[in-house]
C-alpha cells in the first residue's frame, strides 16, 4: 500500500490514541449519513459521492482501530503468526464494496447529463460547508498527537484532500444557486467518484499480493540470494521462500548450504544471515535451514530457484 493508505486508506496510526481515533471515526460516519440524506434530499449525485469518500475515509480509519486492537492479542496454536491480516480483510471488503458504489455512481452522473435534475443548492452547500468542518476537525485529531509519525501525516494531507472536495462541492452549490448551471453537479460527481475508484483499484491488488503470499514489490529476490551466497562460509542457497505478513512486516525461509568444516561456525554464519536480511532488506522474521554441502543430493535443488513444498 501506499504511504497515504493501507489497504483503502487503513492508515497507521499507532501514535493515535484510541479515543481520537473513536472520535475521528464516529465523526465521519455521522458525515456520511448526514451527506447521503443531503444528498437524496436535495437531489445532488455530487454529495453522494464525497459522502462515499468521506465514508471510505471512516471505515479505512475503522478497520485500522479495529486492526490495532486485534494485533494486540498473542499469537496463538491455530495462529502461529498472530492476527496481523485482520486489517487486510477488512479492507478488501471495503475497497470492493466501494469499486462497486463508485461505479455505480458514474454510472449516475453521466445518466445525469442525459437527463439533468434539478438541485436544492442551498441544502447542497450546507451539507458541504458541515462535510468541510469534519474534514478540518478529523485532520486536527490525527496531526495534534502524531507529529511524529510520517504515515498519520500523510492521513491528515488525505483529511486536506477530502476538504477540498467539500469546497468543490460548495462552490458547486453557489454555481447551481446563482448561475442554473445544473451539470456542475454530475460533472463534479465523476471527479470525486473517479477519484475513489482510482483509490480502490490501485489498492485491491496491493492487498490481493498480500493476502496471496506475494513477495514484497520492493524486494529484489535474486539480489536477496546474492546477498546471502555473498558470505564466504555460504556454498548455495535455495528453497527460498519470501513473502508479506502485512504492510509492515516481511517473513522468508531458505535452506543455506555449508561445507561440512565449517559446521563449527553455523551459528555466527545464521546471526550473519539474518543481520543481512533485516539490515539491507528489511526482512525481520527469518527461518535457515542448515545443510552440508555433502549432504545434498545432485540434482534435485538448482541455485536461486524457488522450490515449492
Amino acid at each position: 500500500m501506499d504511504a497515504d493508505s493501507h489497504a483503502g486508506h487503513a492508515h497507521d496510526v499507532s501514535g493515535v490514541s484510541d479515543s481520537r481515533l473513536l472520535w475521528a471515526v464516529g465523526l465521519n460516519q455521522l458525515l456520511t449519513l448526514g451527506q447521503i440524506v443531503a444528498g437524496v434530499f436535495s437531489g445532488s449525485l455530487a454529495l453522494m459521492a464525497d459522502a462515499l469518500h468521506n465514508f471510505n475515509d471512516a471505515m479505512a480509519l475503522l478497520i485500522a482501530y479495529i486492526a490495532r486492537r486485534v494485533s494486540r492479542r498473542q499469537a496463538t496454536k491455530a495462529f502461529t503468526f498472530g492476527y496481523r491480516r485482520a486489517e487486510l480483510i477488512g479492507a478488501m471488503i471495503n475497497l470492493t464494496a466501494l469499486a462497486m458504489v463508485g461505479l455505480y455512481l458514474i454510472y449516475e452522473a453521466v445518466m445525469r447529463f442525459i437527463e439533468p435534475k434539478e438541485i436544492t443548492g442551498w441544502l447542497m452547500m450546507a451539507a458541504a460547508g458541515l462535510a468541510l468542518v469534519v474534514d478540518i476537525a478529523t485532520a486536527v485529531l490525527l496531526w495534534v498527537m502524531s507529529r511524529g509519525n510520517l504515515n498519520v501525516r500523510a492521513a491528515f494531507v488525505h483529511n486536506m484532500t477530502d476538504a477540498a472536495a467539500s469546497v468543490a462541492v460548495l462552490l458547486g452549490g453557489l454555481a447551481i444557486i446563482y448561475l442554473d448551471v445544473y451539470w456542475i453537479d454530475p460533472l463534479l460527481t465523476l471527479v470525486i467518484a473517479g477519484y475513489v475508484l482510482y483509490q480502490a483499484l490501485t489498492m485491491l491488488p496491493k492487498a490481493a499480493r498480500i493476502l496471496m503470499g506475494a513477495a514484497p514489490p520492493g524486494i529484489d529476490f535474486d539480489e536477496v540470494v546474492q546477498a546471502m551466497q555473498g558470505h564466504e562460509l555460504v556454498e548455495e542457497i535455495h528453497h527460498v521462500h519470501i513473502w508479506q505478513l502485512d504492510e509492515s512486516h516481511c517473513a522468508m525461509e531458505a535452506h543455506v548450504v555449508i561445507d561440512p568444516s565449517a559446521v563449527n561456525q553455523m551459528r555466527a554464519v545464521k546471526h550473519s544471515l539474518k543481520r543481512v536480511l533485516e539490515e539491507q532488506f528489511e526482512i525481520g522474521h527469518s527461518t535457515l535451514e542448515f545443510e552440508l554441502s555433502d549432504e545434498q543430493l545432485g540434482g534435485t535443488e538448482h541455485h536461486g530457484q524457488v522450490t515449492p513444498h
